[in-house]
């Protein structure tokens, strides 16, 4: 019986959290995008049932399986890196891919959304942070990519707008002035490129812990996980 009354606290818990984050965006160009990786089926409809389309994970094997367990309005988005082998798994059904990081992954999507017969959209993800381990462009990478006949040549992809990751630490400062690096990143590109393939309206930034930053800076999309579904379980 404690355990029933538990798991109900934590599912008023999550209801709670995704109207608390719908009030806090409702005047703003911001959408929640609540991070569900590594939360089983009943925390996620629980949102579902709050109001909340868009979830993102970040490995594949996961993102192939919740679907079918869950209501087919959901908007799934892969905020993770991925492996070009596979993105045939999500292709099907992918609603928007935040971290293509290379031209290769990019010409593997295009393949894929090419045989589901669909355009498949995706944000170039830049390297904002200190952190050297974290994917992404830098600024030049990312406009030879722009100016390539390469990526005009991918019909069945749409670039979106940009993501990007800021260092983990506890300089607000610090964060604040990659966040306005990536908003000048994204005015950049949308003011001097007019490409078939790639229409700057998404700028994705900002997290559990650093969101009210990002959304001052003009984030138009948040990645939010522990803030809404608790504490990550790193044993999965």
């Amino acid at each position: 019986m404690q355990s029933n009354c538990d798991e109900r606290k934590k599912l008023m818990s999550v209801r709670e959290n995704i109207i608390e984050f719908k009030n806090l965006l409702n005047d703003k160009n911001c959408r929640l995008i609540a991070v569900s990786k590594t939360k089983p089926i009943e925390l996620i409809q629980e949102a579902y049932d709050a109001g909340q389309l868009d979830f993102g994970e970040n490995k594949v094997q996961e993102l192939r399986e919740k679907p079918n367990q869950l209501p087919g309005d959901i908007r799934w988005h892969m905020i993770g890196h991925v492996q070009t082998n596979k993105v045939k798994y999500i292709a099907p059904f992918i609603y928007l891919i935040h971290a293509a990081d290379s031209l290769k992954l990019l010409k593997e999507i295009n393949k894929q959304a090419e045989k589901n017969d669909r355009v498949i959209n995706c944000l170039f993800q830049v390297h904002i942070a200190q952190e050297t381990h974290k994917f992404g462009f830098d600024e030049t990478e990312l406009i030879e990519i722009l100016k390539s006949d390469e990526l005009k040549s991918l019909e069945n992809i749409k670039i979106i707008g940009l993501m990007g990751m800021a260092t983990y630490t506890d300089d607000l400062d610090q964060i604040r002035i990659e966040f306005k690096s990536l908003k000048n990143t994204f005015y950049s590109i949308k003011s001097k490129f007019a490409l078939p393939n790639v229409e700057m309206k998404e700028l994705s930034m900002g997290m559990s812990d650093d969101y009210s930053i990002a959304i001052e800076e003009g984030s138009t999309m948040i990645r939010v996980g522990s803030k809404i579904f608790g504490a990550r379980n790193y044993s999965q």
